[in-house]
């Protein structure tokens, strides 16, 4: 049921709703697209700019790949992508990994770096976020799997690049939304957008709760989201870039198989009796300035600082958290030529740093006459200064017409800095300098093809979980992983460039594996326990058919098909060797097909199949197999001149398949409990969306 103090908004919002600005002559819209695939344009901080010509698997999400749904969860679009696989449940607690690395995290993600334009979204404890930024906000999302790229930091994963959306066209507009569902689900946006010659602002507030379909799992998020470009020249501009956020999620946690099979909805016990949540709220801001200092330099330098105070209910105890991260970054970037031959270089430096306080304390829910959480007395407190620099360089030499190389190298330095209050100590720590390098040769026989050789090296840093002892203090032992990861692709336009098509086969072998050994309800220890090998190829079509003047259809297909094990794993006396590497897919699948009409009216169905899951390393236990089907169909329609209008209905899960959508890994089983692996997914759920544009 929707609240009541919202049925009046609901009424007004669905009577007026969505917005893409159209040109102020348009007397109609118009769905189709045009019947050739355009070139896909990627960050201008790469060394090119055209995804054709990056030798490196990258995935892209358009606006309208992220709209394709109900606006409200990442994760439906983000599994789009061949080799990477996002697991969410109740929208914040959620897992991205990469061609397998990052599978066996426990809670959230990491070994995966992330920018918001410039600004850096992963913490100086290696844990990135992104699920709380509105996806109406996005003008694309990028997806570099592998560490492929040295400008983003030689991630053993990857990066993913996050670009808000800014004013394209001169003028004003403003929108509104609301989309309604299953479970009490709610979202409301308002957008405002300004565009002038010399600046432009793009100003977003949203709105969404859900009560939630399992016990203890209603959620409330609420952001706001600032763009503005002042000092607009031909040759520099000056962008700022902010997004808060307030949230408050119950948490249902996992269960074990016997409630995941029998009574999904459930919660675990102790989660419901404590009522667990997370709270917090998260501030980031960046201040950007690009300018051309001649025909053959440009350069771009931003600061940004990073805010969240967090507080987390659980039923072993109470945790708050502070951390304030801010940073800096520069980089040049322009050509030159020796005689004849013509060259495109990148080169740069990047500096974050970060101070994170926690706290523990009691909770003594048990005592609280059933209200949930109560703060006791105090059980730790620690605190963590984190410290880091990234140099970077890149250069892509065109040997030829038709060839061509590129080379980088990224040096990483990091220290850190641990307090335990409660042992009175302080320790100092720092990694030796690493250098990740990458070689990349490729071959154009035509404007429309593409194929790619490339070798890198990659790292990923311990989290502070992974560098602590039983006793709380450094491991000085502990090393970061690192491995290196060689890869060949074609990238391909067929018939007059409706097709395009990728295809990629990569191999990594991944040395000092890291492994969070958990001792406790909050305790892991760290160590690196040995190899694994993560082999694969990934293949991806777009397909553009236009049947008629009336008609037209838009299909993709996206498959990807791994060889993840632990190649080398000794763990504790136990050998895993062999063994398929826990809480990842050997294979997955996308289908997706939109058909647009010339009347605004357009049908569209998603298909994912998403294979057998190991569930611990011993691989005794797995998650089922299952297939998701999603369908919506929409109208875009003009009300009256400057006025649009988008109304829109889907069903999500439409065979009600019953499948996990979040698994933990090696859980543990305490006392005479079961493991709780499983976080059910939702069963059929339906939505309906209505907007407004009005264009001034």
């Amino acid at each position: 049921m929707i609240p009541k103090k919202y049925y009046f908004l609901n009424f007004l919002l669905l009577c007026f709703v969505n917005i893409s600005a159209q040109n102020k002559s348009s007397k109609k819209i118009d769905t189709l697209t045009t019947e050739k695939l355009q070139e896909v344009i990627i960050s201008p901080l790469h060394i090119n700019t055209k995804l054709q010509n990056a030798p490196a698997s990258i995935g892209i999400l358009s606006q309208a790949d992220l709209a394709q749904n109900n606006s409200t969860d990442i994760s439906t679009v983000l599994n789009i992508i061949p080799g990477v696989f996002m697991q969410s449940a109740n929208f914040t607690t959620s897992r991205i990994s990469i061609r397998g690395i990052g599978a066996r995290t426990p809670y959230g993600t990491n070994k995966i770096r992330a920018f918001y334009g410039s600004i850096p979204l992963t913490s100086g404890n290696s844990e990135t976020v992104i699920d709380d930024i509105d996806l109406e906000t996005l003008n694309q999302i990028e997806i570099i799997k592998g560490p492929l790229s040295s400008v983003y930091g030689a991630g053993l994963g990857g990066a993913i690049l996050i670009s808000p959306k800014l004013s394209t066209t001169i003028g004003q507009s403003a929108s509104i939304s609301t989309v309604v569902g299953s479970n009490s689900l709610l979202k409301n946006t308002f957008n405002y957008n300004l565009n002038k010659e010399k600046a432009s602002v793009n100003l977003s507030y949203h709105k969404l709760e859900t009560d939630g379909w399992r016990e203890n799992s209603a959620y409330n998020r609420e952001g706001i989201t600032l763009a503005v470009e002042l000092l607009k020249k031909a040759n520099s501009k000056l962008t700022y870039f902010s997004n808060y956020t307030y949230l408050k999620a119950f948490i249902p946690s996992s269960i074990s198989k016997d409630l995941f099979e029998n009574n999904p909805k459930s919660g675990a016990a102790t989660w419901v009796a404590s009522k667990g949540y997370k709270e917090y709220k998260s501030t980031l801001a960046g201040l950007a300035y690009d300018f051309q200092l001649n025909d053959n330099l440009q350069n771009s330098t931003s600061i940004f600082v990073n805010y969240k105070d967090n507080n987390e209910a659980r039923p072993f105890d109470i945790l708050k958290q502070y951390t304030f991260a801010s940073g800096a970054r520069t980089q040049f970037s322009g050509k030159f030529k020796i005689k004849n031959v013509a060259n495109h270089f990148i080169t740069g430096i990047e500096y974050f740093q970060d101070t994170y306080k926690g706290n523990t304390f009691e909770n003594l829910y048990k005592q609280n006459n059933n209200q949930g959480s109560l703060q006791g007395n105090s059980l730790t407190e620690t605190g963590q200064k984190r410290q880091f620099y990234n140099v970077f360089s890149q250069i892509r030499t065109l040997l030829a017409e038709q060839f061509e190389v590129q080379a980088g190298i990224n040096y990483n330095a990091t220290q850190f800095e641990i307090e335990n209050y409660n042992l009175k100590s302080t320790e100092k720590y720092s990694y030796g300098g690493i250098f990740s390098p990458q070689l990349s040769l490729l071959f154009n026989p035509s404007t429309e093809r593409t194929i790619y050789l490339s070798a890198s090296r990659g790292f990923s840093l311990p989290a502070t979980e992974e560098t602590l002892s039983s006793t709380g203090t450094i491991n000085t032992g502990i090393k970061p992983e690192n491995g290196y990861n060689f890869e060949m692709g074609g990238k391909f336009y067929f018939f007059s460039r409706k097709l395009y098509t990728e295809v990629s086969l990569y191999r990594m072998e991944i040395k000092d594996l890291l492994v969070a050994k958990r001792v406790g309800d909050d305790q892991y220890v760290g160590a690196n326990a040995g190899k694994t090998l993560h082999e694969g190829v990934e293949i991806l079509a777009n397909y553009n058919w236009k049947i008629n003047s009336f008609l037209d259809i838009q299909s993709h297909v996206s498959a990807s098909v791994g060889n993840y094990k632990f190649k080398e794993f000794d763990d504790n006396g136990t050998d895993f060797s062999g063994n398929k590497l826990t809480g990842v897919p050997a294979s997955k699948a996308n289908v997706g097909v939109l058909i647009n009409t010339t009347l605004g009216i357009y049908l569209s169905g998603d298909f994912q199949y998403i294979d057998d899951i190991p569930l611990n390393d011993a691989n005794s236990v797995y998650a089922n197999s299952y297939r998701v089907l999603n369908v919506k169909t929409g109208y875009r329609f003009e009300i009256l001149p400057k006025w649009n209008a988008h109304l829109a209905a889907g069903v999500n899960n439409a065979t009600n398949e019953k499948y996990a959508t979040l698994i933990l890994p090696n859980a543990v089983a305490f006392g005479k409990a079961l493991p709780r692996y499983y976080y059910p997914g939702l069963p059929v759920n339906y939505y309906g969306s209505v907007a407004l544009n009005y264009l001034f």
